[in-house]
């Protein structure tokens, strides 16, 4: 999924023979910084193109969408491979995006195939690699919910792993409280195949939960976590804050990205900005470089 680079200068290739190799591996192997764009969704609404501009200059270069509308199969009011040429353009990725997948827990078969088509033929566009099923509504916080959520993830990734897609199941703290004397987390991992149903582990909501730390879950499920959302947690209201101003001390609770089987990483904040969304983002970027980046 990683472009070439190209070096346009004589003078930039000779600096970079004198580093020594280990150097030039780890830079290469770096994964790119990334961002989930709901946490921008006000100015990606009113300037898409304008804002993914900004958030390249923050040093975000890969983007986790969300919002697809299968009806029109459009991104941001853009058809799919219109927004494709769009991040091309400006040299950046969408790895994995956020659909609406978790509406279909009472759809009956033709209408959750049909809708996963569509989903399917966006991420495609898109070159993306990965689905990500974001939630499940307060309705099914229960041993049943959970029982059905577990057959409609397998159903719906055998879909998309026939497409050559993966698919994740992303994490809210109410995946930790116990339905029939299990975990949801624990439904999710032993009732589902790793084939069909990764995750999207969200360390906020780990973290907020309090039952399992980061890297115990990720020992849990290990190689099966292609994608982390990281973010941080106001230490007063326990609400989403800027990276390096809450609770969460990544230096200490990151777990190991080959343990997990690590692809990508979404920074996110749903709310509670300082000022603003795309400030926020920015301090966040600037912490993340300063201080996590490395230990990825």
């Amino acid at each position: 999924m990683k472009r070439s680079t190209f070096l346009k200068q004589s003078g930039a290739l000779a600096t970079l023979s004198l580093l020594p190799a280990s150097c030039l591996s780890m830079a290469s192997d770096r994964l790119p910084m990334g961002l989930q764009l709901y946490t921008v969704r006000d100015f990606m609404a009113k300037d898409p193109v304008g804002t993914l501009k900004k958030l390249k200059a923050m040093g975000y270069t890969d983007f986790e969408t969300y919002g697809y509308d299968t009806e029109k199969q459009s991104y941001y009011g853009f058809k799919a491979a219109d927004f494709k040429q769009i991040l091309s353009d400006l040299e950046l990725t969408t790895y994995t995006g956020h659909y609406g997948v978790h509406g279909l827990m009472e759809a009956t078969e033709l209408e959750v195939g049909r809708y996963v088509d569509s989903c399917i033929a966006g991420a495609l566009a898109l070159g993306d690699a990965y689905i990500t099923w974001p939630k499940l509504d307060t309705a099914y916080h229960s041993e049943a919910g959970y029982q059905l959520l577990v057959q409609k993830l397998s159903s719906i990734g055998k879909q998309i792993h026939q497409a050559g897609l993966g698919f994740c199941y992303h994490n809210f703290g109410y995946d930790f409280a116990s339905y029939g004397g299990k975990t949801g987390m624990d439904w999710v991992l032993e009732e589902t195949d790793p084939t069909y149903v990764q995750l999207e582990v969200d360390f906020y909501w780990v973290m907020h939960a309090g039952v399992i730390t980061p890297k115990a879950l990720i020992e849990k499920a290990a190689g099966r976590v292609p994608l982390w959302h990281i973010k941080d947690m106001d230490k007063v209201s326990r609400d989403y804050t800027e990276l390096g101003k809450g609770s969460i001390d990544y230096t200490r609770l990151l777990p190991s990205a080959k343990t997990s089987g690590l692809e990508r990483y979404y920074i996110e904040q749903g709310g509670n900005f300082a000022q603003n969304s795309m400030q926020s983002v920015a301090d966040s970027a600037a912490y993340f470089k300063a201080h996590i980046e490395r230990l990825i």
